[in-house]
This record gives structure tokens, sequence and C-alpha cells, in this order.
């Protein structure tokens, strides 16, 4: 599951972002199958009976586990119930409620109660953990000999603007950038048990006990003119971060963004024939021994 940043602070109302997640998941839903067929080259699909979505969200991801993977029982992990209701019920909508369940979980704390798994998917879940280094080492004592530890971790930030767009000081999108790390880096900083790690995946991977199997970063592309389902789904990320980084923001920027968002306006994002949606996730695998 990709979980997004656009907050106005550093604490996160799961509940209120259900819908953007779960649009967002499933319009990235190309890029992740093709990194779920992927994992299927490195591990024996049939050898696959048990695995463990970890921040699963509204189960997307949970699902498309459980078509790339058929004889696998998937569990959907997250310590939010909302998106939990949600990830239930997509998988009874798509014949898969007999193999995908849900489990409510506080990580790190509940990590060693998950139960043992062929494979632990985490997808932009690890940063929401102070510790990342102890979560990846208990993450690979639930891997049963030869499971494969998957972890979503880094890959592009999401373009949907060229850098000039007629309005506003050029490159608008990677000033937006430069303060979500700001606020990312905030956001981490307020975790239990925070530590600052190097993110060198490989290196805290091999750290955790687990043999690096390979990286691979899968592409999303969807060029302009963009389908409404898209179209709506950025003007959404786009509000989100409004709210969110408002008070952060250039006085400049936050008057192009609020001309983005106009949709009266010829130059906003409901309109521009020039809005497209590229962006790619890194998905980081080591097996146990």
């Amino acid at each position: 599951m990709s979980h997004h940043h656009h907050h106005d602070d550093t604490q996160i109302d799961w509940n209120e972002l259900s819908t953007l997640l779960e649009t967002g998941a499933e319009l990235q839903a190309p890029l992740y199958t093709q990194a779920a067929s992927w994992l299927g080259t490195l591990v024996p699909a049939a050898g696959v009976r048990r695995i463990l979505d970890v921040g699963s969200g509204p189960g997307v991801l949970t699902c498309l586990l459980a078509k790339a993977f058929p004889y696998a029982e998937v569990v959907a992990v997250d310590a939010e119930q909302p998106l939990l209701k949600l990830a239930a019920r997509r998988a009874e909508r798509a014949g898969l409620g007999d193999r995908v369940s849900v489990r409510h979980a506080e990580l790190p704390a509940a990590i060693d109660h998950l139960g043992e798994a062929d494979m632990v998917w985490a997808g932009n879940s690890l940063h929401h953990l102070g510790d990342q280094r102890a979560a990846l080492s208990a993450f690979t004592r639930l891997l049963r000999p030869g499971g494969l530890l998957a972890v979503v971790e880094g890959g592009l930030p999401a373009r949907h603007l060229p850098r000039t767009i007629g309005i506003g000081r050029p490159g608008l999108e990677a000033r937006l950038d430069a303060v979500h790390a700001d606020w990312f880096t905030d956001m981490r900083a307020e975790l239990p048990g925070h530590t600052e790690e190097t993110e060198d995946w490989r290196a805290l991977l091999t750290a955790a006990g687990v043999t690096p199997s390979g990286t691979r970063t899968f592409l999303l592309d969807v060029p302009a003119p963009l389908p409404a389902v898209v179209r709506d789904h950025v003007v959404a990320g786009f509000t989100r971060r409004r709210t969110v980084l408002a008070d952060r923001l250039a006085a400049d920027d936050l008057a192009t963004l609020d001309r983005l968002l106009d949709p009266r306006d010829p130059q906003s994002l409901h309109r521009r024939p020039d809005v497209y949606y590229a962006t790619a996730h890194t998905v980081h695998t080591a097996r146990r021994g």
C-alpha cells in the first residue's frame, strides 16, 4: 500500500485520507502488478502459503498479492480500523474473501504476534516506524526459511506539471517536494523510538539477517491529456498539499496553488491540457536463508 504524505501537521488522519489512499493505490495498480509479478520470479509462487501485507491500508495491494500468489493466505495488517474495513470489503468484492483476512495491529509492538510467513510486504509503511532497523529485524524473524522480505521505500516523487506552467515561478513542484521533505523529517522525528538511519536499504536488510535478492524501480506513466479519474486524483492530491503545507510555503507559491485549484480559472488543474501523472516506487527484496 502506498501511504501518501500530504498532511497539515505530522499527525496523520488515515480516516480522512482513505479515499485519496485508495484511489492512489488503484491508479498505481499497473505498477504494483508488475512488482508482484517480479516477486513471483524470486520465490516459487506455489511455495508461498502465507503473506503479511504490513501497513496494508485499504487493501488494494493485499488483493493484488493474493492474485499473484494463488496458493497464499494474505493478511492485511494495519493499525487503522477504517482502512481494514475497506480492505475486507475489497477482498469480498474481488472474490478473495476466503484467502484474504485483516488483522488490526499497532506496530511495531505487535510485529512479533503476526505469525510466520513466506513473504512480508511492507509498502511505504516502514518509514512510519521510529526504529526502522529494529522493525526489519522483527520482520525477518517472521519469515520461514527461504521466505522473502519486500520493502517499498523511495523511488521518485510524483510529477504532474511542466516546469513552467504560465503562472507563478517556474519549478513549483520541485519546491513543493522540498517543503514536503522537511515535513517528512519532522514527522519521522516525532515517532516513538525514532532513530536516524542512512537509508541504504541493502545494508539495512543485510544487518537484519536476510540476504538482498534484488532491487527494482517500477514506473507509472499516465501522459496528458489525463482521463477524468486520474485528473480528479491529481486535484485531490494538490488540494491535500495546499491544506497541509500552507504554513510552510512561500506566499507566491500559495497563490499559484490557489489558481491551480480554482475550477473557474483557465489555468487550473481542472482545465489544463498539460497535466500528467508520473511516479516511481522502488522495491527492495531480501531472502531468509
